[in-house]
C-alpha cells in the first residue's frame, strides 16, 4: 500500500519543490516567459517560507515529498516591516542575484508587459516584463501594498495574507481545504498569543484573510467559495480576483 499523504509543517529542506511548485503552476503568460518561470517564486513563495516558516505548511506525500504548500502572513503590515530581511537575505544571496538580477532602477514601476518580436504585427507579441518582475519582487509596496483603487483598503481591513499551491495529481482531494484550515489556525493561534518586546499584540489579522486570484485563474474562485471566501470588489480594476475569508 502506498503511503498516505498528509499535511506537515514547513521544513527548509522543502524550499527546492516549494520553487518547483510554484513553477509549476504558473498561469498561461508566466509559465510561457523564463523570465517569469524563473523569478516567480521569488515573487510569491520564497519570502513567506522565508519570514514566516511557522505559518507555512506542505502536503507531505507520505514519502518526506512536498506535493504542495499554504503560506502567507499574519499580518501584512509585519510582513512590509521586514521584507528587508528577505532583500537581503534571498534576494541578496548568490542564487537570488542570479535568479532575479538587482532592478535597473526602484523609484518607477515599469509596465507589466512589453511587446517582442520583429517585423509585422504578426510576428510581435506581449510577454511579461522581466524588469517589472525583478522591481516588484524588491519593493514590497508593489508587490503587495499599493496598486488600483480599494487595495489600500483591501489590506487594512483583511490584514492577514495566504497563498496555496499544489501538484496537480494532488488537487481535488480534499487537501486544499485542510490545508487552508491549518493555516487559519496558526493565524489565530499568532494573533492571540504571540507579543512583540513592548508585550503587546505581535500580529492583528484585522477582520481575517485576502488572497489575491489572477485573472488567468479564475476557475479556481469556487474552491475558494467551498472554503469560506468571498469575492472582495476592487480586484477586477487589474484583472485578477481579490478574495477574503472573515475571521
Amino acid at each position: 500500500m502506498a503511503p498516505a499523504p498528509f499535511i506537515r509543517p514547513f521544513k527548509e529542506e522543502d524550499t527546492e519543490m516549494a520553487k518547483f511548485i510554484c513553477r509549476a503552476t504558473l498561469p498561461p503568460s508566466l509559465a510561457s516567459s523564463e523570465a517569469g518561470v524563473r523569478m516567480a517564486p521569488y515573487l510569491w513563495t520564497l519570502q513567506f517560507t522565508y519570514l514566516f516558516p511557522e505559518h507555512a505548511f506542505v502536503l507531505d506525500d507520505g514519502a518526506g515529498k512536498c506535493v504542495g504548500y499554504v503560506i502567507g502572513a499574519p499580518d501584512v503590515f509585519v510582513f512590509a516591516e521586514r521584507y528587508h530581511e528577505y532583500v537581503e537575505g534571498v534576494l541578496g544571496s548568490e542564487q537570488g542575484r542570479k535568479d532575479v538580477p538587482v532592478p535597473k532602477q526602484l523609484t518607477k514601476l515599469e509596465p507589466w508587459e512589453i511587446v517582442t518580436g520583429e517585423g509585422g504585427e504578426k510576428k510581435k507579441r506581449k510577454e511579461v516584463n522581466p524588469e517589472c518582475l525583478a522591481q516588484t519582487a524588491y519593493n514590497i509596496n508593489w508587490l503587495v501594498l499599493e496598486g488600483v483603487e480599494g487595495k489600500k483598503e483591501l489590506n487594512e481591513e483583511y490584514r492577514a495574507m495566504l497563498h496555496i499551491d499544489m501538484l496537480e495529481e494532488f488537487q481535488g482531494k480534499g487537501w486544499g481545504r485542510k490545508m487552508i484550515q491549518t493555516f487559519v489556525e496558526s493565524v489565530k493561534k499568532a494573533a492571540g498569543e504571540e507579543k512583540d518586546e513592548k508585550g503587546e499584540k505581535k500580529y492583528d489579522y484585522g477582520k481575517g484573510i485576502n488572497i489575491g486570484v489572477a485573472g488567468e485563474n479564475t476557475k479556481v474562485v469556487p474552491f475558494y467559495e467551498k472554503c469560506g471566501f468571498r469575492v472582495y470588489p476592487g480586484g477586477e480594476k487589474e484583472g485578477n480576483v481579490w478574495m477574503v475569508l472573515d475571521l
